[in-house]
């Protein structure tokens, strides 16, 4: 009776191990198939770069998400001869990060429906207005959402543009020379220090001039023999060896260098690299 009874139970627990795993499947496949739309809606708001290579003709857009949606995004808006470009990184990636992302691409399409101001205007409007809808006041124990973000506005016209950032910063490459544009140390969000205007720096531009706006994803992936981070200064030394080739092709080549070095490492953050040529 007892060994029945044994088996009896046996049976039962396979049978509820079975639902469960049956209940799991369902829920991963529920769970991609709502990150899959999430996808979707996320790539209909990010920019048509078709529209993108009208303005600048030679350029790409390097973007890698960790996972199916991201908390990195490219962006630009244009009125008259202003264009403003931009390379931002939400806090988190995934699901938070696209969250904070479709909320920095609305607040930016907003700054710019009726101008393009100054690099920095752009930022502290931003700023404010991501500060106010997650009614972030700097009270302890508050989320410390935002964003880093590097953005250009070029004036096609004057062959002038103006940089601002929020901790990322700019590159210029001009016949062969890389020069570096810091942005100012603190985010697009609220911060520990007394909140300040974003510095706006302003530079000449020269046919052929080379600029470079990213994420810090690229920089910070684990990889090589060592299994360190890939580092910004080896990045700007593969960013000035590629430089005399066509944008299309430095694209590859930035790619199969981050593969290379990733190798069978897990892709650790977001990754977002915006060029472009004058």
């Amino acid at each position: 009776m007892d060994y029945f009874k044994e088996i009896a139970l046996e049976q039962d627990l396979i049978t509820k191990i079975s639902e469960q795993r049956d209940k799991i499947q369902h829920q991963q496949k529920e769970l991609a198939e709502s990150l899959k739309y999430a996808s979707s809606i996320q790539s209909a708001l990010l920019p048509d770069l078709r529209y993108f290579k009208k303005l600048f003709p030679e350029n790409f857009v390097m973007f890698k998400p960790r996972d199916i949606v991201s908390g990195d995004f490219y962006w630009y808006g244009r009125k008259g001869s202003r264009v403003a470009v931009a390379a931002a990184d939400c806090t988190g990636h995934g699901v938070p990060g696209a969250f904070m992302s479709m909320l920095g691409i609305s607040f930016l399409d907003e700054i710019v429906s009726k101008g393009v101001p100054g690099a920095n205007s752009i930022l502290n409007r931003l700023r404010e207005n991501v500060m106010k809808a997650l009614h972030q006041t700097g009270e302890v124990g508050e989320h410390k959402d935002g964003m880093d973000i590097a953005l250009c506005v070029f004036d096609l016209e004057k062959m002038e543009m103006e940089y601002s950032g929020a901790f990322n910063p700019l590159y210029l490459i001009r016949k062969g020379v890389l020069h570096e544009t810091r942005g100012d140390k603190m985010p697009i969000g609220i911060n520990a220090v007394v909140e300040k205007s974003f510095t706006n720096h302003c530079i000449k531009l020269k046919q052929g001039d080379l600029i470079y706006l990213f994420s810090d994803g690229y920089a910070d992936q684990f990889g090589g023999p060592y299994n360190k981070k890939f580092k910004y200064n080896p990045l700007k030394e593969l960013l000035v060896k590629i430089s005399k080739k066509p944008l299309e092709a430095q694209k590859k080549d930035l790619e199969r260098s981050f593969i290379k070095w990733k190798a069978d490492c897990e892709q650790l953050d977001d990754v977002l690299l915006i060029g472009l040529k004058i």
